[in-house]
């Protein structure tokens, strides 16, 4: 039997509670720099952590509104913040539905359904997987320019053309899925064959309800992935009304001025729909990452 001395396990404590608390701050440093900066007078990068004139002048400019300052001087906002984080979002959370139907469709279809060349069509999507998108960047455009000659609504510079991208990386959560389907005992689909289940109904009204914590998961993950996305949204996106936030953000840091204090705005702003969809979601997402299907 080990024994600890009082005196021990105090000092470890409080060990692990300055390391935890040390770590906290090296994490949410840069954060707290980036919203000093949004309370800065003027645009200026560098300066105290903690500003000597606060203002809120960056954020009302990032909500759209103009802004009167001190010496009657009325400053319109630079560039639409609010219509490219309602872009993002709409972007995102399609695109993320999108991934979650066809990934939960596909994964149930190989876990549960006899496919010839299934094992082979699993590795292909393994494989598929280890390359980034933007290794195709050159290929979409050229695919999506094309077609946009043709059909201009899934062309260049289209919502729909970028969404239809975004759907390329539903391979992974395939896999994800399809483990958790796994893990189901398998006397499930026999209970429900007896009682006169079709695959379907067996997928729709067992399946899914068990799947709810993953598919959570998933979607959090699809929709974080795409609404930080730059590379590809830059490319496939010329139109400063259609832009995405990320995209759209970059254009504060042009090669004639910098606007640090409204971009720190925008960016912290970016940040708020993946916390809003990520409080929503968390009651599901340690389940659906730790557990299986079924609890013995």
């Amino acid at each position: 039997m080990i024994v600890e001395r009082p005196r021990d396990l105090l000092i470890k404590k409080c060990l692990a509670h300055g390391f935890m608390i040390c770590f906290l701050i090296l994490i949410l440093f840069p954060f707290f720099m980036v919203l000093s900066i949004s309370f800065r007078e003027g645009n200026f990068s560098v300066g105290a952590i903690i500003p000597q004139n606060p203002t809120l002048e960056h954020w009302v400019l990032a909500f759209g509104q103009n802004y009167t300052r001190a010496d009657g001087t009325v400053v319109e906002p630079p560039y639409p913040v609010m219509l490219w984080m309602w872009n993002s979002i709409k972007i995102s959370l399609i695109a993320a539905f999108g991934v979650l139907a066809v990934a939960t469709i596909s994964a149930y279809a190989f876990s549960r359904i006899r496919i010839r060349g299934k094992g082979a069509m699993l590795d292909g999507l393994f494989l598929i997987q280890m390359f980034p998108t933007t290794l195709a960047l050159v290929a979409i455009y050229a695919i999506f320019d094309a077609l946009g000659e043709v059909t201009p609504m899934l062309g260049i510079n289209s919502h729909l053309g970028l969404m239809l991208i975004y759907l390329s990386g539903v391979t992974l959560h395939i896999w994800t899925i399809k483990g958790y389907f796994d893990s189901i005992d398998t006397s499930l689909d026999k209970a429900a064959a007896i009682d006169g289940a079709t695959p379907w109904q067996t997928f729709r009204f067992i399946f899914l309800p068990l799947a709810v914590p993953i598919m959570s998961v998933v979607f959090v993950l699809a929709f974080i992935g795409f609404i930080n996305d730059y590379p590809i949204a830059s490319v496939l996106i010329r139109s400063e009304d259609k832009m995405t936030l990320a995209v759209g953000s970059r254009l504060y840091l042009n090669e004639f001025k910098y606007l640090w204090g409204d971009f720190a705005a925008a960016a912290i702003l970016s940040g708020l729909p993946i916390t809003i969809v990520f409080l929503i979601a968390q009651r599901y997402l340690v389940s659906g990452l730790s557990d299986g299907a079924v609890k013995g």
